[in-house]
């Protein structure tokens, strides 16, 4: 059994957050082959700042921004590889996890963490029956819901790839003033985080009626 709207949900986040680690990488590797100096880094060096917060802060345990830069871009390609083409398996969800906490360690960033830990424990329910999310989300609930998760899906890509054109470029139609901005931005990363949820939430009720409906052709 595969609950396919759950594995378009977390095929889509995954590459996103992918995206925002490879993102890091490429900035560190511009920095070129020299010391971070700290486990605490600025993937965006301050030669290259677009704005006051800009900096795309992270976290590594390699000391030269190229190599980290490097090991981020790789290891960001392979967990979208990943995610395409093992996690709709439903057996691989535990070394998603693991390689998003490699990631991090490389120095793809901080500020994904929450969203990577949610989306596994959403992605282990892949290939697994929706039992407790069936009684939880009673048929009147579903059939309300259940045709939301392409739209809010949508939305949080939206929503992800403005925090992470903010975060870089620091570009916001009419503000100015840099604290706005950051302020804008994290509005932007707290809605695509309720939006992940929701998105699952309404792709819970879609596979739980759409399996119940196979179901009951086959029979």
């Amino acid at each position: 059994m595969k609950n396919k709207a759950t594995t378009t949900i977390t095929i889509t986040i995954g590459i996103l957050l992918a995206f925002a680690g490879f993102e890091h990488g490429l900035f560190e590797a511009l920095q070129g082959y020299k010391p971070t100096g700290s486990y605490f880094i600025q993937a965006i060096g301050r030669e290259m700042l677009w704005w006051k917060h800009g900096t795309e802060d992270a976290f590594t345990l390699i000391p030269n921004y190229l190599i980290t830069g490097i090991c981020t871009m790789c290891v960001s390609i392979i967990i979208m590889f990943w995610s395409i083409f093992y996690l709709p398996q439903g057996i691989s969800a535990t070394i998603f996890l693991l390689l998003f906490i490699l990631l991090v360690l490389v120095g793809g960033g901080i500020g994904f963490i929450p969203f990577f830990v949610i989306t596994w424990a959403y992605a282990t329910r892949i290939n697994k029956p929706l039992t407790g999310c069936k009684k939880l989300l009673g048929e009147n609930i579903r059939r309300n819901i259940a045709f939301l998760w392409p739209y809010t899906l949508a939305a949080t890509g939206t929503s992800w790839l403005i925090v992470i054109e903010i975060a870089v470029f620091g570009f916001v139609p009419g503000i100015t003033d840099p604290d706005v901005k950051l302020a804008i931005c994290w509005g932007f990363l707290l809605f695509s985080l309720f939006l992940i949820n929701v998105s699952y939430i309404s792709g819970f009720a879609y596979d739980i009626d759409h399996n119940f409906q196979y179901k009951t052709k086959i029979a």
